[in-house]
């Protein structure tokens, strides 16, 4: 043959050209694309980690663990590490690889698995260490032979017993599909994964990995960069990351190789504190650079979108939706309540919620947390790292929608607490996260910041009037702080605001906080909303006690508070709720001798007729109509409604509420008046000693307390009563 011979081979193909017949047979096996072909690892002996902890931290009763299996030769077994990434699976498995192999003598064996691909290679390269031969491996690589039954034939014949660890198997199904999952006689297998569902681990005996204790969490620290600070700084900084090893090890990686001015542990701790200025998951990335690990999974950044990448390939994308409206919340136990209500459709259906959590649970990127109530919780890390990496054209939607979903549980500001309502506090946390997140996160509009203050503003008023009016103002000062931020010091969302921190500063007792508050809020609504505004009659509302009973500025305080009555019986009407507390404050306010009895039974009646009979705002009106009795010498008229109120406050807020104490204290003035000098010194001790426990010795009502205390006292010697008003209106 004279003519040429042309030919073409594409990826692994290949060209033959001779002369004569030819017949030819190949088999070509791809792996994934960009992936060489029969790829195997390095080895298989040596665990396939970065940087190995310096020692192990904690983890001493699941190392107690795997540490009896292996010392007491045991076989036919499959341990399971399941847990967040990044919380110290892989650490914990090379720590007992290193003991199985240097300690108790045992072959070890290391398979990386995070795709098909790498599991094949690895395995394969297990069974030619276990000593399959060239052939056999060919023919498994070529599909001739079952490659799992020649990995775990080559395993129940070793003539040593092993240790085999399969590392990063974060998808279960890779494992199950092919059957390379099993027991053998012959050692013991390991498997590290994100995936917690039991039902990928049958017969296998499933540990949780979690974060590290406090000391140890330091301690990982002070390994690292033993030189940059001392245990409690390093603690600090272990609280600020959640005690997580991931985290952990990056920040003290980016410790221990500073060069240019390093930093101290308290400086680093600051650095993660300054919000908005320094971004904390590109902070905790620069200390990757030291690890020598795979960066997908060792960046802060990027670790958990693996798992968020696998699950929108098992066909929930409503997953990523679901952890994004997550990274709005805190990572402190979440209520799964939030997750039910009708406004979560804007970003999930709520007809795909359950399937979306239950992706996130089953990937361990949230956990359920024991209630009551029922609760998720989610590490801070990664809501960070997700909050971070959240499209800003997404941001708007998903902080209104975590507002509307944390409405529905606050009290309305006209509804006052309960005993009986569901307990805050679990709520506290988020809707401060949320505050955070809505002001710092580029994207967040004004309308939806203005939601997320009104939730603050329900949460204020709500813990004010539970009487934890410590919790009130925090919530209230750091919600005017971002607020002024992002609306402006004289948004109507951030005055409200602004108003409910004066009323709790007057009842801890620091008035002069309280009145330059207050003047500042009146003097900034009638500039904007005019002499009536309602938020201008707001502002005369929460000056007025201060003026009555601190300044003994009756009067000025009874002027403020008729303009309020007018304006608001003008704009609400003469019962609404509003004008009713309003009129209650004229009451106290204007009690004394000439007091018309009459006045003080329209206002009940409308009270009764408009909120009812237990309601706390009958209660409040009952008290000063109470107290304007007792003002005008009509001490046993008065106390038949005092009576009513104690014990009115004691089913709605508890014994030791301050509302409930008050009424105690009017209810000890007006027996001593009546002549039952011991009763009243017995509600006097009783008021003194809950004051003294509740608000403390120093607190204003505390000591006023003990004064008529120790009057009511004299008084039983010398059958002399005292005289002093409550002062205590909201």
């Amino acid at each position: 043959m004279t003519e040429s011979t042309e030919g073409r081979a594409e990826d692994n193909g290949r060209v033959y050209q001779s002369r004569g017949d030819q017949h030819i047979t190949e088999h070509h096996h791809h792996g994934p694309p960009g992936s060489p072909a029969g790829t195997a690892p390095d080895s298989v002996r040596r665990p396939a980690v970065g940087r190995a902890p310096v020692v192990l931290r904690d983890r001493l009763e699941l190392m107690t663990r795997l540490r009896t299996a292996v010392e007491e030769g045991g076989a036919d077994q499959v341990f399971v590490l399941h847990g967040l990434g990044g919380c110290g699976k892989t650490a914990v498995a090379s720590e007992v690889f290193r003991m199985a192999t240097v300690e108790r003598g045992r072959i070890g064996l290391w398979v990386n698995a995070p795709d098909l691909s790498s599991l094949r290679a690895g395995m394969l390269a297990v069974a030619a260490d276990r000593g399959a031969s060239e052939g056999e491996l060919t023919a498994a690589r070529n599909g001739l032979r079952a490659a799992a039954d020649l990995v775990w034939d080559r395993l129940d014949r070793s003539a040593q017993p092993w240790l085999l660890v399969i590392d990063n198997a974060d998808d279960p199904a890779i494992l199950r599909e092919g059957n390379w999952l099993r027991t053998s006689p012959g050692g013991i297998t390991l498997v590290t994964t994100r995936q917690v569902a039991s039902h990928w681990w049958p017969g296998a005996t499933l540990h949780h990995v979690g974060v590290l204790p406090r000391e140890d969490a330091a301690q990982v620290l002070c390994d690292l960069a033993p030189e940059r600070g001392t245990p409690e700084e390093a603690a600090e900084i272990a609280d600020r990351l959640g005690r997580l090893p991931l985290a952990l090890t990056l920040a003290g990686g980016y410790l221990a190789h500073q060069v240019i001015s390093p930093w101290s542990m308290a400086e680093y701790g600051r650095a993660l504190d300054r919000g908005g200025e320094v971004d904390s998951i590109d902070l905790l990335d620069q200390g990757a650079a030291y690890s020598g690990a795979d960066p997908s999974r060792h960046l802060a950044s990027t670790t958990w979108e693996l798992s968020l990448d696998a699950l929108h390939a098992q066909g929930l994308p409503e997953a990523t939706a679901l952890v994004r409206l997550l990274s709005c919340w805190s990572h402190d136990p979440l209520p799964l309540q939030l997750l039910t209500g009708p406004g979560i459709d804007t970003v999930v259906s709520r007809a795909r919620v359950e399937s979306a959590l239950r992706g996130l649970l089953d990937h361990s990127l949230t956990r359920l947390a024991p209630g009551p109530p029922r609760c998720l919780r989610t590490h801070g890390v990664l809501l960070e790292s997700i909050a971070r990496s959240t499209p800003a054209g997404l941001r708007d939607a998903l902080v209104s929608t975590a507002a509307a979903l944390l409405l529905p549980v606050m009290p309305m500001t006209s509804c006052p607490w309960t005993r009986e309502d569901p307990p805050l506090a679990p709520y506290v946390p988020h809707t401060m996260a949320l505050l955070r997140r809505a002001t710092q996160w580029a994207g967040v509009g004004r309308s939806a910041v203005a939601r997320v203050l009104e939730c603050t503003l329900r949460l204020a008023v709500a813990l004010h009037r539970s009487g934890d009016y410590a919790s009130a103002l925090s919530v209230a000062q750091e919600a005017v702080a971002y607020g002024t931020q992002a609306l402006g010091a004289n948004h109507p969302a951030v005055i409200a605001v602004r108003q409910r921190s004066g009323r709790s500063l007057y009842r801890l007792g620091r008035y002069e906080e309280a009145e330059a508050v207050h003047r500042l809020a009146l003097t900034d609504c009638t500039a904007v909303f005019g002499a009536n505004g309602i938020e201008t009659l707001e502002s005369c509302m929460g000056l007025s006690p201060l003026l009555a009973w601190v300044l003994d500025q009756k009067d000025a305080a009874a002027a403020l508070v008729r303009r309020a009555v007018e304006g608001r019986t003008a704009a609400l009407g003469a019962a609404h709720p509003s004008t009713l507390i309003a009129r209650t404050y004229l009451m106290e306010f204007t009690a004394g001798p000439e007091t018309d009895p009459s006045s003080g039974a329209e206002l009940l009646s409308d009270c009764h007729r408009t909120v009812g009979p237990g309601h706390a705002i009958a209660l409040d009106a009952e008290l000063n109509v109470s107290f304007a009795l007792v003002a005008s010498g009509r001490q046993a008229r008065a106390l038949s409604h005092v009576d009513t109120v104690v014990a009115g406050f004691e089913r709605t807020h508890g014994r030791d509420h301050p509302r409930t104490l008050a009424a105690r204290a009017l209810r000890s003035r007006a027996l001593g008046e009546t002549g039952r000098i011991d009763e009243a010194v017995a509600e006097a001790e009783r008021v003194a000693d809950s004051r003294a426990r509740v608000l403390g010795a120093g607190h204003p009502w505390t000591r006023w307390s003990q004064e008529r205390l120790g009057e009511w006292q004299r008084a039983r010697q010398a059958q002399l009563p005292g005289d002093q008003p409550s002062g205590e209106t909201e």
